[in-house]
């Protein structure tokens, strides 16, 4: 039998969604809560994708807690491990580590009508029981690996960026890699230069602008310290900056294809064969998927070592990898730069909700629907953070993040002792505006199919809009959108 832990509020997960929520139930006076934690230290895609190269895409000063400002961030696109070092801080400046169960992956939850509470059983066989269920599991921590023909076959290395093999050494060895998302543009111009070949399969060409990244001079790191109300306003500046982009994500497409020519300009500076060009020419409008940044991606791509192959991937043999064309590029290692398991991100917990309602399943057949890309009708006192239609394609995820904890913060004083659960036709509401703002934007208008998109082709992922407005929309919990069950 394993152990039972009873608690006020459970919060899966240590990303900065994890983290934040903990901190925001301290700054309440609240330590009746448990973080589960599926790993042996926090920090969530920081702490698993250390693939070389890995780098985040949005400034590090937009791209942190606004009330835990770093004025030393090195550069002004931080590499992981100084996000994951800065997370780990995080972690122990609010004494959060006394809370964490760290080996504890969550498997299910059942709520309990009777107790209004929530039982979360985890792999170790231990039961977690709490009132209220935050789940901080984060889209990007199942790593999507295609079943390709033969693999089982395959005699050399295979693995996913997200588990890296640092004993590897590429040197000298025949490489493919299998997918061109923004894992792949950031490790390709890393181990390129290392390996004898690198056939890369692409089946989408991604849009990528250029990467303005630079260090962080010593005395701008000097002058946030000494004075943080300057790291704030050059954090504003940043905010609003990338704001602006999502006057082109929402409509209006004339905006992206400015960004279109910056972004061929990119590729005709690196690239002088005319074939490779076309093959890396995307031919959907810019932010249908997800826009990327590099500086040195292409010109990785250019070199005489480096193989760009379109027609798929059709075979795996013992040292080789056959394409749809039939031509056989021999390999010693296969890294794929496929992604993560996003839309089915909860497809592998089994939370059962009011009236025996399964979570996983009713999304798979009637699609992700949420309120406030939080809360779900029928399952009460469970809060998502960066739940469905919440991603960003534009701007900073941890400024979403704050918007929904400081929500949460509000349902759980309302549901004190009790539990709300938002009424359908709250959520309806919020659903269908969503999806009528999507409808004239750029993932749906852009010609592309992406991983934004569920089986049915509707965008689950993405806010539509600028997030002063989702600030705006979660700043006040409106009491008349949640039915209280006593």
């Amino acid at each position: 039998m394993g152990k039972r832990t009873e608690t006020g509020v459970i919060v899966v997960g240590t990303g900065f969604s994890g983290l934040g929520m903990a901190i925001q139930l301290r700054k309440d006076g609240r330590d009746d809560f448990v973080i589960l934690e599926k790993a042996h230290d926090v920090g969530g895609t920081w702490r698993d994708n250390s693939y070389p190269g890995c780098a985040c895409d949005i400034p590090s000063h937009m791209y942190s807690f606004s009330f835990e400002q770093n004025p030393g961030w090195s550069r002004a696109y931080s590499p992981q491990p100084e996000i994951w070092r800065y997370m780990r801080d995080v972690a122990d400046k609010h004494d959060l580590r006394r809370f964490i169960s760290f080996g504890q992956e969550m498997i299910g939850a059942r709520w309990d009508a009777d107790e209004n509470r929530w039982h979360v059983t985890t792999q170790s066989g231990d039961e977690f029981v709490a009132e209220a269920l935050t789940m901080g599991v984060g889209a990007l921590h199942r790593p999507q690996i295609p079943d390709l023909p033969g693999i089982e076959k395959f005699a050399g290395r295979a693995f996913h960026s997200a588990e890296w093999e640092h004993d590897y050494d590429f040197a000298g060895q025949r490489v493919a890699v299998v997918g061109t998302g923004a894992s792949a543009v950031q490790f390709v111009p890393k181990i390129a230069p290392q390996v004898e070949s690198l056939t890369l399969f692409q089946r989408t060409p991604p849009w990528i602008m250029p990467k303005s990244d630079h260090d962080m001079a010593g005395w701008l790191r000097g002058l946030f310290k000494t004075l943080p109300l300057a790291q704030r306003a050059y954090r504003n500046f940043i905010y609003w900056a990338l704001e602006a982009r999502a006057i082109g994500f929402n409509g209006q497409q004339w905006v992206m294809k400015i960004g279109q020519r910056l972004a061929k300009r990119n590729i005709n500076k690196a690239v002088g064969d005319p074939a490779l060009r076309a093959k890396l020419t995307p031919d959907y409008t810019m932010g249908c998927k997800r826009v990327l940044i590099s500086n040195d991606y292409y010109p990785a791509l250019a070199r005489d070592n480096v193989d760009v192959v379109t027609d798929g991937v059709a075979e795996v043999r013992e040292h080789s990898v056959v394409d749809a064309a039939g031509v056989e590029h021999e390999v010693d290692a296969i890294v794929y730069g496929t992604g993560f398991h996003v839309i089915d991100a909860f497809g592998n917990l089994e939370i059962v909700g009011r009236d025996g309602r399964n979570l996983g399943k009713e999304w798979e057949a009637e699609g992700m629907r949420t309120h406030l890309g939080i809360t779900v009708n029928g399952f009460p006192n469970l809060f998502l953070l960066l739940g469905p239609n919440t991603g960003l394609g534009h701007n900073s995820v941890v400024f979403m993040i704050e918007a929904q904890i400081s929500y949460i913060a509000q349902a759980l004083r309302l549901a004190r002792g009790r539990a709300i659960d938002p009424r359908p036709e709250a959520q309806e509401r919020f659903n269908a505006g969503i999806q009528r703002k999507l409808a004239k934007g750029i993932w749906t208008q852009g010609g592309c199919k992406s991983w934004y998109l569920d089986a049915k082709g509707v965008n689950r992922t993405i806010w539509p809009g600028f997030t002063w407005r989702y600030w705006l929309d979660t700043r006040t919990l409106r009491r008349g959108d949640y039915e209280l069950l006593d």
